[in-house]
């Protein structure tokens, strides 16, 4: 067997270890993890929603001005 052989078999013989050792890290920093409590995840998930429709009704009002701005221009340049 020549050494790029060798070196393939030997990445894979270590990687069960691997990912052991990566599953491992995982669960250790899960249990790090502060986790926010109901109330602060319902108070989060209605800012992020009042976000959105104001942003979606600023972006339908600016898509209205400019639709309406160049169909005039069309319309200007058209006649």
């Amino acid at each position: 067997m020549g050494d790029s052989e060798t070196g393939q078999i030997g990445r894979v013989m270590a990687w069960p270890g691997a990912v052991k050792a990566y599953v491992q890290e995982l669960q250790t920093e899960m249990r790090r993890v502060t986790w926010p409590t109901w109330k602060q995840v319902r108070a989060t998930t209605g800012v992020v929603l009042a976000c959105v429709f104001a942003f979606a009704a600023y972006f339908y009002v600016v898509d209205l001005v400019l639709g309406r701005a160049i169909n005039r221009v069309f319309a200007f340049f058209t006649r």
